[in-house]
C-alpha cells in the first residue's frame, strides 16, 4: 500500500519544484479567512524564486478572488497569476472555440447566486427563464444554507426540457469553517442522475492545468500542485501528469483523522487516497513552511 510520505512543511520541499500551482479553499483559506501561515509561507515560497499561480474552482472571474483575497490579508504580490472555473467557462463561451459550447446558443437560465454574473460579461449571452432558455448555467445552490435537494424540481424541469447544463465548478462540497456547503458539482450529479446531459469545467480536467501552464510558460515538468481534494486537486494534477502535494487538513481531514495543520493517520491515508485512485507526491498537513 502506497502511503505518502507527510512532510513537516513545505520548506521540506524547498528546490523540488520550480512552480506551484495552488488550491485556494481549504489550502490558502476557509471560505471566510485566510489560515494563519498562509500569506507567510507564500512569502517563503516567492522568496525561493519559485513561480505561484492559483487555480480555483470557483465559479467566478479571477477580479473577484484578487479582491476577496486582498481582504484577507493576501495581497497581490505574493503569487504570479490566478486562473478560476469561471474564467475557464467565460473563455469558453466568448470563443465558442469549444464544439460544446458554440451548440449552446445564446439564451441561459441562471442557476446560482448574483455574484456569479460576472461570467457572462463580453459574451453576448443573454438570461432568461427556464421556458426560453437553450442551456443552463450551472454555479451552486443561491443560497449557502440550501442543500441538493431543494432543486430537484428545477433541474428535473431542464432535462424534460432538452437543456444542456453548464457546470462551472465541478466540486460537490467544501467546507466552510468547519461546515459542509453544497457547491454546484452536486446539482449537476442530480441533473445527469435524471438523464441530463453536463459540460464540466475545471479540476479536475487536465485543461485547465494545460492554461495554467500556458500562462506561466511552464512546461509540466518542475510543477507541483497543492491541493486538498483528491477527487479534484490531486486527481486532476495526475490527469495533467504533475506532482500533487495533498494538504490533508482541508476537505478529508476528518476522513484522515487529521486537522488543518495537524498530522493524519498515515494507513487512513494511504487508503483514501487508493479510494480515489491517486498517488500524491507527498503530503502537507496546511499550507506552512
Amino acid at each position: 500500500m502506497y502511503i505518502p510520505l507527510q512532510l513537516p512543511g513545505l520548506r521540506a520541499a524547498s528546490g523540488l519544484w520550480n512552480a506551484f500551482i495552488l488550491d485556494l479553499w481549504g489550502v490558502i483559506h476557509d471560505g471566510v479567512a485566510a489560515y494563519p501561515h498562509s500569506a507567510e509561507t507564500l512569502r517563503q515560497l516567492r522568496a525561493t524564486g519559485a513561480r505561484v499561480m492559483f487555480l480555483s474552482n470557483a465559479p467566478r472571474r479571477a477580479s473577484a478572488l484578487i479582491a476577496q483575497m486582498e481582504t484577507m490579508g493576501i495581497p497581490r504580490d505574493l503569487y504570479d497569476d490566478i486562473l478560476s472555473s469561471g474564467d475557464a467557462v467565460h473563455h469558453a463561451l466568448l470563443t465558442r472555440k469549444d464544439p460544446a459550447f458554440a451548440a449552446l446558443g445564446n439564451a441561459c437560465f441562471h442557476m446560482g447566486p448574483e455574484r456569479d454574473l460576472t461570467i457572462y460579461e463580453e459574451t453576448g449571452v443573454v438570461l432568461t427563464d427556464l421556458d426560453h432558455a437553450t442551456f443552463i448555467m450551472n454555479t451552486g445552490p443561491v443560497s449557502l444554507d440550501d442543500n441538493a435537494d431543494h432543486y430537484r424540481a428545477i433541474l428535473a424541469k431542464g432535462v424534460q426540457a432538452g437543456l444542456p447544463m453548464v457546470c462551472a465548478n465541478p466540486d460537490r462540497t467544501v467546507i466552510r469553517q468547519g461546515k459542509a456547503i453544497v457547491c454546484a458539482g452536486a446539482l449537476a450529479d442530480i441533473y445527469i442522475e435524471y438523464g441530463g446531459t453536463v459540460i464540466w469545467r475545471g479540476k479536475p480536467d487536465p485543461a485547465v492545468y494545460r492554461l495554467c501552464l500556458e500562462k506561466m510558460g511552464f512546461p509540466s515538468t518542475g510543477v507541483c500542485t497543492i491541493g486538498d481534494s483528491l477527487e479534484t486537486d490531486m486527481a486532476g494534477a495526475a490527469a495533467a501528469s504533475i506532482d500533487g502535494l495533498w494538504v490533508t487538513g482541508g476537505i478529508h481531514a476528518d476522513e484522515v483523522g487529521g486537522a488543518y495543520g495537524k498530522p493524519a493517520d498515515p494507513l487512513r491515508m494511504a487508503r483514501l487516497a487508493a479510494r480515489h485512485g491517486v498517488r500524491p507526491a507527498a503530503a502537507l498537513a496546511g499550507f506552512i513552511w
